[in-house]
């Protein structure tokens, strides 16, 4: 017997339209969100958006952020 392989995006589509049927929409979009992986290459992006600072100026960024606002009564 021989099965027709269908395009991955049609089974993609059929799959997510079954999810979605079965367990809502919101719940179909926590599932798929919690199986996806990404993209990109982490490491390298990280070593080209933190090159121009230190250390110090990291934990001093954290540190201002971390800082309670005062609060007018």
């Amino acid at each position: 017997m021989m099965i027709e392989q269908r395009p991955m995006s049609e089974v993609i589509s059929d799959a997510i339209n079954i999810l979605a049927s079965q367990i809502g929409t919101a719940n179909t979009a926590r599932f798929i969100n919690y199986f996806s992986v990404g993209f990109g290459d982490y490491t390298e992006d990280r070593k080209e958006i933190f090159a121009k600072f230190t250390v110090d100026d990291i934990v001093t960024e954290i540190r201002a952020k971390k800082k309670p606002s005062k609060k007018k009564s």
